[in-house]
């Protein structure tokens, strides 16, 4: 004799057996551990101040541009326009890189 109870578990098996997918959602896991494929854009915000449209387009290979920030201050750090968090500048080896200083 077939019940309500048990042809409900043979779908619940019939459907999780052509997807397997189906019954892997527990909510306790954490959404970034699903995407970390995912690409995304970092940017560091560096404001030049003072800057003209005359300053453009009088720029050449090797024109220094002067910013905003002192050379010890933190930079913003977006990831796909988000602030994210504050960084400094670090150079390693020949490189040029930054140093994550604090998180938002």
């Amino acid at each position: 004799m077939i019940t309500a109870k048990n042809s409900a578990i043979s779908v619940m098996e019939l459907n999780s057996a052509k997807n397997p997918h189906m019954l892997d959602k527990s909510p306790e896991r954490d959404p970034s551990e699903l995407l970390p494929w995912l690409p995304c854009t970092l940017a560091l915000d560096l404001p030049v101040i003072k800057f003209t449209v005359g300053d453009l387009l009088s720029l050449v290979s090797g024109s220094i541009i002067e910013t905003a920030y002192h050379q010890s201050s933190d930079l913003p750090l977006r990831v796909n326009g988000q602030l994210v968090g504050w960084t400094e500048f670090e150079v390693v080896g020949e490189r040029l890189a930054v140093r994550l200083t604090d998180l938002s």
